[in-house]
């Protein structure tokens, strides 16, 4: 069996973020295609929010190292404020030194023979980048959605030490990988003078069939607290529409969903009797709350604090549907949930950009409940036929066999034929394609 280091923040007990999967996931999986992984990531520390009770999800035999690290926000800051060379590249930076140092250990002991880095976070890929230096090994980094883009980050300097991260990995890894079209032909135009395009790969995010087959039983909705004591009187249960997940006020900006909503009220096509719209695990309640009231809908809108990952999955299989949202300033993302989704076997309503990636991938499943996020009209007559169809019991779900290439173990395996290149002699072929 070959080693790989796999260095990425986003590792178990670290909650509140779906990222945490990707690279538990790939270290559960890679030992059944001949690659051993030891995990270097962070001090418990220096996570926003743990919860211990997740590291029973590690595979036994997966070994964990953690590097010292510290939150610049939360441990460096004095009244609120901290020196702004201690967030670059970002707000763990601290995290660098110590982990190149545990790396070059690791490797030294265990005969490493590839290095895997993962953003988000991109002192990931500073550490993959000096180890690499360091002790020549293979390096794959994997940057899932694009570091340094048009306006972001905001702030000069980050963008400036997010595009010398991309650019040295451009240089020096033997590939880069990414979760979605856009986001792989961005960098493979970006970096054209220096990297061949083959180098470039599109990885894309999944889901986990042992968590969804270990899930908790389904809740009972009839019992959920938010819907309403005079529904629950009547004994008539409306349709559930869920979104779970992260609300971002630009990139997701629910507010002509919520228009399009009290437009479709207005005309008598839909109220609190027939839906419900569930935000799970928001993060932004007081937002969606004030556009609710703007609207004249807060009787339809749920808003539902974060539960343990494999409840939400077990919610996910609950609800009547599932919603997307996704503006088009993230036309090349795909969000890491929408997996989640089509594992879930439930109909899924995407408010998104139709040539984005996401609309693209929906398309491309035969998805027809389609709109774009920034089109009201769109959304209502989407929205219309979509909870006509759920109330019908009509509405489209994407066939099983289409859905299963999104697995993580299939994932695992791409990767792990990646990682086999990777350590391969490299040939006059590879260097020029």
């Amino acid at each position: 069996m070959k080693r790989v280091l796999m260095v990425g923040f986003h590792f178990p007990p670290l909650v509140g973020t779906s990222g945490v999967q990707r690279m538990l996931r790939f270290a559960q999986h890679l030992p059944e295609f001949g690659w051993t992984p030891h995990v270097l990531t962070a001090d418990e520390r220096a996570y926003p929010q743990a919860d211990r009770s997740t590291l029973s999800e590690i595979p036994a035999g997966v070994e964990v190292t953690r590097a010292f690290a510290l939150d610049a926000a939360r441990h460096l800051s004095v009244g609120g404020r901290y020196f702004r060379a201690a967030a670059i590249p970002d707000r763990w930076s601290t995290w660098i030194p110590f982990a190149t140092w545990a790396a070059v250990r690791l490797i030294d002991r265990m005969r490493v023979d590839a290095v895997w880095s993962t953003y988000p976070l991109a002192s990931a890929h500073a550490i993959g980048a000096r180890v690499h230096r360091l002790r020549g090994k293979p390096w794959i980094a994997d940057f899932r959605d694009p570091m340094a883009q048009e306006g972001y980050p905001e702030d000069p300097r980050l963008w400036r030490s997010f595009s010398k991260i991309e650019r040295r990995a451009a240089e020096r890894a033997r590939f880069l990988t990414f979760t979605s079209p856009g986001a792989r032909a961005l960098y493979a135009d970006r970096y054209v003078d220096i990297a061949p395009p083959a180098r470039f790969v599109i990885l894309p995010n999944g889901y986990d069939e042992g968590s969804f087959v270990a899930g908790h039983a389904e809740p009972d909705r009839e019992r959920d607290s938010r819907i309403s004591s005079s529904v629950r009187q009547t004994g008539f249960r409306p349709l559930v529409l869920l979104h779970s997940g992260v609300v971002y006020p630009s990139e997701r900006d629910p507010t002509l969903l919520f228009a399009a909503l009290a437009a479709l009220r207005g005309r008598g096509a839909l109220d609190a009797k027939r839906l419900r719209l569930r935000f799970r695990a928001s993060s932004h309640d007081d937002l969606i709350r004030s556009l609710a009231a703007k609207y004249g809908i807060p009787d339809m809108i749920d808003l539902a604090p974060a539960i343990p990952y494999r409840e939400a999955l077990a919610e996910m299989r609950a609800a009547d549907g599932l919603l997307i949202l996704q503006a088009a300033n993230c036309n090349g993302q795909i969000p890491a949930k929408l997996y989640e989704y089509l594992r879930a076997g439930r109909p899924i309503l995407g408010m998104t950009d139709p040539a984005g990636d996401t609309g693209q991938l929906l398309a491309s499943l035969k998805s027809p409940y389609l709109a774009a996020l920034e089109d009201q009209n769109a959304i209502e007559n989407v929205l219309g036929t979509f909870v006509s169809d759920l109330g019908a019991r009509t509405a489209y779900v994407v066939p099983d066999n289409e859905v299963a290439r999104f697995s993580r173990r299939n994932l695992a395996r791409d990767l792990a034929a990646l990682l086999d290149q990777a350590t391969a002699p490299v040939t006059a072929a590879d260097a020029t394609h």
